[in-house]
Parts: C-alpha cells; sequence; structure tokens
C-alpha cells in the first residue's frame, strides 16, 4: 500500500453537504447583482459631461467625428489627432532661400501677392500668409516639428513669371539649399499646389518631393506614365479657393433663396471644356430647360458672365451638379455650400477634405458620372424637400472648414489642416543620405556632422 501521502489532493470537493442548496432567491440576487455592477462600470467609465455639441453624424457615441458647438467652434476627434494642437512649423524665407522669390515672384520679381491671392488658386497664397500670423510659427529650425516652403508657381506660370522648365530648376536649387530637407529626405516638408495639375507642376516632383507633404485640392491628377502624385497616406486634401465675397458671415455677395423660389431643380454652371459629363449636361439641359439650367457662359465680350451673376445662377436651383472638368476636383462643389444647394458630385475619382471626420453623404450626393440622363433628374425630382433642407442644414454646419480664416475664427480651413498636419509629425526623422552614430549625432555619407552641412547640397 502506498503512504497516506502520496493519496490524489481533492482541490474542490464533489459533495459538500454542508452547502446550501441555491435557491429562486440566490439566482435573482445573483442576477441584480451583475447587472448593478455592469451599470456602475459604464458609469465610472464614462464621467459626468454636458450634453455634447451636434455632430455631422447623428450617433453621438462615435468619436471619429467632427462636432460643432451652437456658437460655430468646432471639436476634433481625439483617436489619431490628440487633445489639441502643439505644432511647431517653421516658415522659409523668400530671402532665406536662393530660388524662393523667383517662385514666388517670378523670374524678374513683378508678380503681387494680390494678383495671386485671386481665383480658385489662390490657396496657395492664403496658406502662406495664415502661416506667417500662426501661433504655431517658430523662427527656430531646430525645434520645428514641419517645415513650410512657400511657392506661387501656378499663379507665377500662369502670369508669365516662370515657364514649366525654369519651375523645375528653381524648386530643385530652392531645395538643394536646404539642410532639414537633406536631413529627412523631405519627409517633414510641406509644399501647396493648389491646381489640378497638382504636384505635376513640378515636373521632378516624383524625384524630389515624393515623401513630403503635399496640399493640394486634386486627388486623382496623372502623369504620361499614369502616376499620381497624390497620396492618400501622406498628403492632404485641401478645400478650393471661394470667392471671399462669398464667405462673409452675413455678409454674402449673393444671399440662399428659400426653396419655395427657386425656379430650377438643379444647374450646372460651366463650360463644357470638350468633357464627356459636361457635354452629357448641357444637351440634358435642352431636353428639359425647366429643370435642368445650363446657361452659357462667357468669359470676356460684353455679356461676360461676372461672379455676382454666376452665383445668383447658382442659387436658383435645389442641386448643384458639380462633374468633372480637367481634373476630378471642381470649385464649383465649395460653391454651392455658400449658396445653399445640394452639391451633386459627377466626378468618380474625386477627393474630399478631412474624410476621416466628415461624412460627406450626409451634406452631399454623388452620382455615377456614367448615368447622366433623364434617370438622375428623376431622382433629384424624388427628394423630398425636407431632405433636402436637411442636407442644407447640415452643410451650413460644415462649410466653415472651407474658409481660409485667421486663427480666432473659432472654425476654418486652416484649423483642419493643422489638425490633419499634427498627425504627420515624425519624432525622428531620417533619409537614405542621413546617418546617425552611437552619441546621436546626425552625419552624412561624408561623415560630416549635421550642423556643418553647406548648402548647395545633392539630393535623393
Amino acid at each position: 500500500m502506498g503512504s497516506p501521502n502520496n493519496k490524489p489532493t481533492r482541490i474542490f470537493s464533489l459533495h459538500h453537504h454542508n452547502t446550501p442548496s441555491c435557491t429562486r432567491s440566490h439566482q435573482i440576487g445573483a442576477l441584480l447583482l451583475v447587472a448593478s455592477t455592469f451599470l456602475l462600470t459604464r458609469l465610472f467609465d464614462h464621467p459626468f459631461t454636458t450634453c455634447p455639441p451636434s455632430s455631422l453624424n447623428h450617433d453621438h457615441t462615435s468619436q471619429n467625428v467632427v462636432h460643432f458647438s451652437d456658437d460655430g467652434s468646432i471639436s476634433w476627434p481625439q483617436m489619431g489627432y490628440g487633445t489639441h494642437l502643439s505644432l511647431k512649423i517653421y516658415v522659409y524665407e523668400e530671402d532665406e532661400i536662393d530660388g524662393l522669390k523667383e517662385l514666388l515672384r517670378g523670374r524678374e520679381g513683378k508678380i503681387s501677392v494680390d494678383a495671386c491671392v485671386k481665383g480658385q488658386w489662390g490657396t496657395q497664397v492664403k496658406i502662406h500668409k495664415l502661416l506667417l500670423q500662426s501661433r504655431f510659427r517658430t523662427r527656430k529650425k531646430e525645434e520645428a516639428n514641419l517645415f513650410f516652403v512657400p511657392a506661387y508657381a501656378k499663379c507665377v506660370r500662369m502670369m508669365g513669371g516662370l515657364n514649366d522648365k525654369e519651375i523645375n530648376h528653381t524648386y530643385v536649387k530652392a531645395l538643394s539649399q536646404m539642410p532639414y530637407f537633406r536631413r529627412s529626405g523631405g519627409r517633414d516638408h510641406i509644399f501647396v499646389f493648389p491646381s489640378g495639375a497638382g504636384a505635376h507642376l513640378f515636373r521632378s516632383w516624383a524625384t524630389y518631393i515624393n515623401r513630403s507633404i503635399i496640399l493640394t485640392p486634386e486627388g486623382d491628377r496623372t502623369d504620361k506614365k499614369d502616376t499620381s502624385s497624390f497620396n492618400t497616406w501622406k498628403d492632404i486634401i485641401i478645400p478650393g479657393n471661394v470667392e471671399d465675397g462669398m464667405t462673409k458671415r452675413g455678409a454674402a455677395m449673393a444671399q440662399p433663396l428659400p426653396l419655395s423660389k427657386r425656379k430650377y431643380l438643379a444647374n450646372y454652371l460651366g463650360r463644357a471644356q470638350g468633357k464627356v459629363g459636361r457635354l452629357k449636361l448641357i444637351e440634358l439641359a435642352k431636353q428639359y430647360p425647366d429643370k435642368l439650367e445650363c446657361p452659357e457662359l462667357k468669359f470676356s465680350g460684353p455679356e461676360k458672365f461676372v461672379r455676382m451673376e454666376y452665383f445668383q445662377h447658382l442659387r436658383n436651383a435645389k442641386f448643384c451638379v458639380a462633374p468633372r472638368g480637367e481634373s476630378s476636383w471642381t470649385l464649383r462643389f465649395y460653391e454651392s455650400f455658400f449658396v445653399e444647394c445640394v452639391p451633386v458630385i459627377l466626378s468618380d475619382q474625386a477627393e474630399f477634405p478631412f474624410q476621416n471626420v466628415i461624412d460627406y453623404t450626409q451634406i452631399s450626393i454623388k452620382w455615377p458620372s456614367t448615368r447622366i440622363g433623364l434617370e438622375l433628374l428623376e431622382y433629384l425630382e424624388s427628394i423630398p424637400d425636407e431632405d433636402v433642407e436637411r442636407m442644407i442644414a447640415a452643410g451650413r454646419q460644415v462649410r466653415c472648414l472651407w474658409v481660409y480664416a485667421p486663427e480666432l475664427e473659432s472654425c476654418s480651413a486652416m484649423q483642419g489642416i493643422m489638425w490633419e498636419l499634427q498627425r504627420k509629425v515624425r519624432q525622428f526623422h531620417q533619409s537614405a543620405e542621413t546617418f546617425w552614430l552611437h552619441n546621436r549625432t546626425i552625419v552624412n555619407r561624408n561623415m560630416v556632422e549635421f550642423s556643418s552641412w553647406k548648402p548647395p547640397m545633392p539630393l535623393p
């Protein structure tokens, strides 16, 4: 026989005669205990707060959308952004880098800022000016999170200040004088390309700034090799530049009309430009002139379509149709919010600003560009006015994010851009031509310390 100490030990006794039986009262008590524990846990997980501000997403449990308060201020979601803005951005001065002055004013220095701030490409000027005045601007390169490279290349090109070859050469020359650009391979440098051409305006973008942060309204412009300069993971879609006279609060040049007084179901105000979608709309308007307005726009001569007249036409329909033109983005999309008509997007590849936090299904309609015809008009006609009013009201909230206003404004395009830029900040900077040693010294391939890098420097 084995020793008593070798007997197996029972951790739990299967038959404990002193244990009372489990009655129905015990079961009810256990359920109540579980329920109360769950409710208390939920209560402490969600501390007492005031009522949340309104949101474009009516599900207020969502933490991933931007919220609008009654006073017009906005709250950005914390997930992926942080609790507050804490950026430090260095803005290069035009006299600091050889070549920047030409990119801002042309080879002869005669192109004015006032000339470049007008029109749909004015964002290149407005963003620059607002950053110069920003509380997030730093004048110390060594403490900067990001670096802004100012250039009005689109305006300079349109006004004959530089040709394409000169723009390309001047960009390369300027970049070769920026040690911090070399240090990170451009990853922490910001460029604005405000037109449908995107970064392709700088022909060698793919060689020199393919890792940089590009601000552009265009997300689908490709070159002859079918290469897009927009990368959704590093670049930022920005709003187009709406006429200042339309974005002034309470003093717009053309006030919205009540739905009951609008003459047309929908309108398209633009030129055909030989584009299939636009040609279809113009033909559709000829067939149904009482529903769809497509006036012939003239931009010169005695019958020139002035801006005031343009917006007066735009406000006279429930829906503003925004088809693709030379590129996928269209300024008409942004303009529609200020005359309070619902934008109907007929541009399949279009990208939009701040998609991380805005639900565009609540403020617009996107329709396949391959289905432009009577079907589209019948669909728009079937939408009840109360739904149109709801979408207009939601758009009225969000449109402040299309306005390039100073930081003192509680909601603006720059505020949205700043939040998006904050997501791009890296703690560490390196490139294929940057190396480091055990004592944290940054050196180049020739073992020269970063503080001693002298321009012009070879670029990647």
